[in-house]
């Protein structure tokens, strides 16, 4: 059989050491442009995220009217090919215009969802569709709870698969209780209260990640969080407000887990994300017994960053569950690496949402990481790992899953041979330049 053409080889080098900057942080990349698209006043969004899927967002945006426009880079985008800056020229809430075309996300699950609630505040139709990922992904948890604010949203599946038609202008005020904690579907519902009219109650069963809620109330939007229930009134007017997104947490994991697992290895991650509802992934390691430090902690536009230091050493299993599993439900991937290497049995539970995501997350992570030497058994909802692995050589394929494609480049660190992975493009989606990082760091990538 042959090899794809985006197929890379990777063979072990020495120690990590040293700093690094990795890109934007993907959700709030999305949510900065997307945000000063319906408000009034231009802001600029520097070190934005340039991978497939922020820019699937702008795309949208442009065909719904919304002026973008590229500036060169500057100081605050870091440099390299994973950064940008865009100035954003917002049309307000209301002046959205009719897309003459099909909006296409591409792999984007953060686009359609958000979109979804964006599109409420349209007066008139659009058409939301994607790759084929997207096509299979369900939507019904976000078209339901919108339906329930006067959306109308058709799609095959009864409005579960895209692509989805969704025809908005009339919405209202609703008690919103999800069932499940998320926050795509938060962020749709709360975008679709700020045009809708009275005010709208929106309640999940943890906290899920509140890049939404902070972005809102720093643009001018009065957002009330009352233990698990967040209010919303319809009419407020959103004020431009431009920002330097932090680094990606999601990115920074892949770094971190290997310069916690790589002998010798110290490195230093700056000015990366610490929004509380995202740094599960610190929490873990530290349970695991990892050092880790943070430095030059800051702000930005109410997020919280700075620069998190990480050494080499031994880790020890845990079991990852519950409100912890929601605030590293993106490093899923990395974790279990993490706990391959670590000493004892380690579980993951509660993450059925993740045979859902860009592949059946789980399989692919039990797949990819087992054919490297890892012992490792599927849950229905989780994973069962026993540590230490002896890491060997060998070919796994990603599903076209850009965190598995980062978690086995980690894992080839340390195998006793090299290791071909099959369908790296996907990394495109979220970190464009990995593997040049990657290779400055020492092993050899072919």
């Amino acid at each position: 059989m042959t090899a794809p053409a985006d197929t890379r080889t990777v063979r072990a080098g020495g120690p990590l050491r040293g700093t690094i900057r990795v890109p934007g942080d993907k959700s709030i990349s999305h949510r900065a442009v997307m945000f000063n698209a319906i408000a009034e006043g231009t802001a600029v969004v520097r070190n934005f995220l340039a991978g497939e899927d922020c820019l699937a967002t702008i795309r949208c945006l442009e065909a719904l009217g919304v002026p973008i426009v590229e500036l060169p880079a500057g100081p605050r985008d870091g440099g390299g090919p994973s950064r940008s800056a865009f100035e954003v020229r917002g049309v307000g809430l209301e002046g959205l215009q009719e897309p003459a075309e099909i909006l296409d996300v591409g792999n984007s699950g953060t686009s359609i969802r958000l979109l979804l609630g964006l599109l409420a505040n349209l007066d008139g139709l659009a058409v939301l569709t994607g790759d084929a990922s997207i096509r299979r992904r369900p939507m019904g948890r976000v078209v339901r709870l919108l339906a329930e604010m006067g959306v109308r949203i058709d799609g095959r599946s009864s409005g579960d698969r895209a692509p989805l038609a969704v025809r908005g202008g009339h919405t209202h005020g609703a008690r919103i209780a999800s069932p499940v904690a998320s926050a795509q579907v938060k962020s749709a519902v709360l975008l679709a209260a700020l045009g809708a009219e009275g005010e709208t109650s929106f309640s999940e069963p943890v906290p899920s990640r509140d890049h939404t809620e902070r972005m809102l109330t720093a643009m001018g939007v009065p957002v009330a969080v009352l233990g698990r229930e967040i209010l919303v009134t319809g009419g407020n007017r959103l004020v431009a407000r431009s920002i330097a997104v932090p680094g990606d947490l999601s990115s920074a994991a892949f770094w971190l887990a290997a310069a916690a697992v790589v002998p010798g290895s110290e490195l230093r991650l700056e000015d990366v994300g610490l929004n509380p509802t995202r740094t599960g992934i610190l929490d873990i390691l530290r349970d695991m017994g990892a050092p880790v430090e943070l430095l030059d902690e800051a702000d930005e536009a109410g997020e919280p960053l700075g620069d998190i230091k990480v050494a080499s050493g031994e880790l020890d299993a845990v079991t990852v569950g519950g409100e912890l599993l929601v605030r590293a439900i993106d490093e899923v991937p990395i974790v279990a690496l993490l706990m391959a290497c670590a000493r004892g049995r380690s579980e993951i539970r509660d993450a059925s949402e993740l045979r859902v995501k860009e592949s059946d997350r789980l399989s692919a992570i039990a797949a990819s990481l087992g054919a490297l030497g890892a012992r490792i058994q599927e849950l229905p909802d989780g994973l069962v790992i026993e540590g230490p692995t002896r890491w060997k050589g060998g070919t796994v394929d990603t599903r076209g899953d850009h965190r598995i494609a980062m978690t086995c480049a980690v894992a080839a660190l340390m195998a006793d041979g090299p290791v071909t992975i099959h369908h790296t493009a996907c990394t495109e989606t979220s970190y464009p330049g990995f593997w040049d990082t990657l290779a400055e760091q020492g092993p050899i990538v072919e």
